[in-house]
């Protein structure tokens, strides 16, 4: 699912909030059906692609670097 969308956990160059966003929105996208909601639907998809958003910051923000291999030997 997604395989269009990239990996964003790169600590040397952090994942900006406009690349986020755009994974969230594609994100909901796919999983919506909606390339672009109706009127009736808009809010709920864009609180959505926020919700998605905030909640991928989140993990990325919360996500430690790998320890270095051999790393305190």
């Amino acid at each position: 699912m997604c395989r269009s969308i990239k990996t964003l956990r790169d600590f040397e160059n952090p994942a900006s909030d406009e690349e986020v966003e755009a994974a969230a929105l594609q994100f909901v996208r796919k999983i919506s059906g909606y390339r672009q909601p109706s009127k009736a639907n808009e809010e709920t998809f864009n609180l959505a692609v926020d919700e998605v958003g905030e909640a991928a910051r989140r993990l990325l923000d919360s996500l430690r670097p790998p320890a270095a291999v051999g790393a305190g030997r």
